[in-house]
């Protein structure tokens, strides 16, 4: 097969949970064991970090692979979902895997696959472990891809773990309350293996304190030791200084991510380039500066309150449950506008109703629907849209409702794209 055929045969042999949903979500590590012991334990010859949590941990692995790659470390970056080619999910030093590796990997190991049915994530997993020791990575990134205890990305023994924070989300799959899911996300927490978490909360706090006792693992929070102050946007940059209780660690850091929610996640970069300095790895200040402001190209993340156009003002992002529509709307409400038009698709699973009760009603909507089997049908999010005195048009796909809200549009609007990861994927 060559490179298209491969993506096709993968698409269609394995259950995808971006397509399907839960259905695709195997409750168990076995898959991914089994195919990584037949590779010979890759996720054991190199190096890692553990990102998860509810929101942010794209963005913070992101952030963190960039300042590994400006310390100069040989620097893999595994995350999903992608967004416009397969190969964004797993990097060297920004770089996507070749599509050579691809091909040859699905080649050598069709016969497991053959054998043990896993899911198109576990497949990715081992092929991103394989590699990141092929080529000698000298540390990788490594996103959660869905909770922590049980996903397939939690076979590696990382030199940290960290959880952003914890929110509601597929609580079909890991739970119905906070508590539940840090338990969860929890499972990412090793032994002897230092634990930073982003954010400190009421019903969650204790769980992460409790494992880490029982692992034995130094756990810090990350906003309780460090500040953030004096932010603002200027030049398409969001500048920042950050202190901890004494004084001012980075005077005017620079970060090429401009959502305002990156504030939350910058706190749990520096502490962790912080507690990874104590391990012995050599990040300087000028590191953490240059990496973060470079974080989009050294990395080619896309997604993350993204400019699209400007006159009228387009922008678009991933975020897609309750916690990241809230801080959308917020960075809609400080982005100067006359009027506002929003592009939004959603998926079946999510928490339709909690999302909608939180977007504006001063706003036209264009409903529309990602190309997926998970997607709510248009005209269902239009319905429920309008229990919220939330008014548009349906339209049959994302780009015919962009190219409608471009139409409508004045040169000094704002049209915000989101909803879902779908959508932004689609527009870009």
């Amino acid at each position: 097969m060559n490179y298209d055929q491969t993506l096709d045969y993968l698409y269609s042999k394995l259950p995808m949970f971006t397509r399907v949903g839960a259905t695709a979500f195997k409750k168990d590590l076995h898959n991914t064991i089994v195919m990584c012991e037949k590779l010979g334990n890759p996720q054991h010859k190199f190096k890692s970090i553990h990102v998860g949590g509810t929101n942010g941990k794209g963005s913070t692995s992101h952030m963190l692979a960039a300042i590994f790659h400006q310390a100069g470390f040989k620097t893999g970056l595994y995350t999903s979902p992608h967004l416009k080619d397969f190969r964004e999910r797993i990097r060297i030093n920004g770089v996507m895997i070749s599509e050579d590796f691809v091909v040859d990997f699905v080649a050598s190991q069709s016969d497991i696959i053959e054998e043990l049915s896993p899911s198109f994530f576990e497949v990715t997993v081992a092929m991103a472990f394989s590699y990141f020791e092929t080529e000698q990575v000298d540390i990788a990134i490594v996103e959660v891809g869905l909770g922590g205890r049980l996903d397939s990305t939690n076979i590696i023994t990382p030199e940290l773990s960290i959880i952003t924070n914890i929110s509601l989300d597929h609580t079909n799959i890991l739970g119905n309350t906070l508590p539940e899911i840090a338990v969860e996300k929890a499972g990412i927490i090793k032994h002897k293996i230092p634990v930073v978490i982003g954010e400190r909360h009421p019903e969650t706090d204790q769980i992460f304190i409790k494992k880490a006792e029982e692992t034995g693992s130094e756990i810090v929070f990350a906003d309780e030791q460090l500040s953030i102050q004096h932010f603002q946007r200027e030049n398409e940059l969001l500048s920042l200084s950050v202190r901890d209780k004494d004084h001012v660690l980075f005077q005017e850091l620079a970060l090429d991510l401009t959502g305002s929610y990156q504030l939350k996640n910058i706190l749990t970069v520096v502490q962790s380039a912080l507690v990874l300095n104590k391990l012995g790895y050599r990040i300087s200040d000028q590191d953490v500066r240059t990496g973060l402001s470079n974080v989009k190209e050294l990395t080619g993340l896309q997604g993350r309150w993204q400019v699209l156009g400007n006159h009228p003002l387009v922008i678009c992002d991933t975020g897609h449950n309750i916690a990241g529509i809230s801080e959308v709307v917020q960075n809609i409400r400080e982005t100067p506008h006359d009027h506002l038009h929003i592009v939004i698709g959603m998926v079946k699973d999510k928490d339709i109703g909690g999302v909608l009760k939180l977007l504006p009603s001063d706003a036209r909507y264009y409903f529309c629907q990602p190309d997926l089997e998970r997607a709510l049908p248009a005209a269902e999010l239009a319905r429920q849209a309008l229990d919220q005195q939330l008014i548009g048009d349906v339209f049959q796909s994302v780009q015919l409702a962009l190219t409608a809200a471009k139409n409508d549009a004045s040169d000094d609007d704002l049209i915000f794209v989101g909803g879902s990861t779908f959508v932004v994927a689609e527009v870009l």
